[in-house]
């Protein structure tokens, strides 16, 4: 079976994400890199994209170069990753959806909830694939959780807890470094700095899970570091469609944290807990039973886990591998298109162009409550009301 051809913008030398994309795309053997503008800076992303063995003539400028070089080709990309800086997401996704390219948009897909909603429009007119990375959602044992709730294994959902909170950006002293700087600048980072960076994932986890959509939120912002503009730290109390009760925990200054996601369920028959930093187990407490561990890679736990895991029981999976699932799913949606068949639901996982819509909508309710002293707000993008 062919290769599906793949392409990057952005990700470029030096890159915080670009490693983890290329390790995860190229995980299964489904894509092959072929294309690439990686860096701002056209002759760096021209050399840097050869030395990773692209082709001179597909080794771009700039996403501009790109466009104009692939939409024609009879050997076009099938896949286009974005992976620039937040406020480019929106250019370039678009542009690539409207001459006909399937796209993984890193997250925040947008900065307005305006062209969220376009770009969800956008993605059912031409009916292309718009996809979001919320690469977390690709742990195999994540997506056993989802199965258990969606059975009923903890029957119904009553509560859920999610973190994504660390230290990393604690230090006072440090806060005038320009790679720290930014995240706080609303010119640069928009409304919203640690709930727009790391909140959005515990946010779209708490989804994921469960099954359900937040409706309303109330939330309480605060900068730890008083000269910050945006906040670095978070408590968002949420309710959702389905009935359950939500509450999120984000921070930038949570000393003695390092990567902080965490996700719990409590429903009416059992609890779940899972963590990233110990992504191999799955904590599950049936009601008047004693605790079980799932162990990721153990056999027949459901189709979404098994398809999934990717290593023997007792051996780590990390955060490429989870991409390597996201992009798993997208070769799957794309054959399926090309063959002209239903895609096996079991990859039918891949977050979308509105999974990102409604995370810029609840970014921009998490700025607005925080403002207003925790008053309550529709967190629904204005298309989903």
């Amino acid at each position: 079976m062919a290769k599906l051809n793949w392409g990057m913008v952005g990700g470029g030398e030096g890159s915080q994400i670009g490693p983890a994309h290329r390790l995860g795309a190229g995980l299964d053997g489904e894509f092959a890199f072929v294309a690439g503008a990686l860096d701002h800076r056209p002759e760096q992303g021209r050399d840097y994209g050869q030395r990773l063995g692209l082709d001179a003539d597909r080794a771009y400028g700039s996403w501009q170069d790109m466009l104009a070089g692939e939409k024609d080709r009879p050997d076009r990309v099938d896949l286009v990753t974005v992976a620039t800086p937040n406020a480019t997401h929106f250019e370039i996704t678009r542009a690539f959806l409207e001459n006909g390219f399937h796209v993984l948009c890193e997250k925040p897909m947008t900065m307005t909830v305006a062209e969220g909603e376009e770009l969800v429009h956008l993605a059912n007119h031409t009916g292309r694939i718009c996809a979001v990375n919320y690469g977390y959602s690709g742990y195999s044992l994540v997506r056993h959780m989802r199965a258990m709730v969606a059975r009923g294994d903890i029957g119904k959902v009553r509560v859920v807890v999610a973190e994504f909170a660390h230290g990393h950006h604690a230090d006072a002293t440090d806060a005038d470094n320009p790679r720290v700087r930014w995240r706080y600048d609303p010119a640069q980072a928009g409304v919203s700095a640690q709930f727009a960076d790391c909140g959005i994932h515990a946010m779209h986890m708490a989804s994921f899970v469960t099954g359900q959509e937040v409706e309303r939120l109330s939330a309480d912002i605060v900068s730890g570091i008083p000269v910050r503009t945006l906040e670095d730290d978070a408590m968002v109390n949420f309710r959702m469609d389905g009935g359950a009760v939500g509450r999120l925990w984000t921070s930038s200054i949570a000393i003695g944290r390092q990567h902080g996601l965490a996700i719990q369920v409590f429903g009416e028959t059992g609890g779940l807990r899972w963590s990233q930093e110990q992504p191999n187990q799955l904590y599950y407490m049936p009601l008047g039973q004693r605790l079980q561990v799932i162990e990721r890679g153990e056999g027949n736990l459901s189709p979404e886990a098994d398809r999934t895991s990717r290593v023997t029981v007792g051996h780590a999976e990390g955060m490429p591998l989870a991409f390597g699932n996201i992009y798993a799913d997208l070769a799957e949606a794309i054959r399926a298109r090309k063959d002209g068949r239903t895609m096996d639901p079991a990859a039918n996982l891949y977050p979308r162009a509105e999974d990102g819509l409604r995370s810029m909508a609840a970014v921009f309710a998490v700025a607005e409550s925080g403002k207003a002293d925790g008053v309550w707000v529709d967190a629904r993008p204005p298309m989903f009301r």
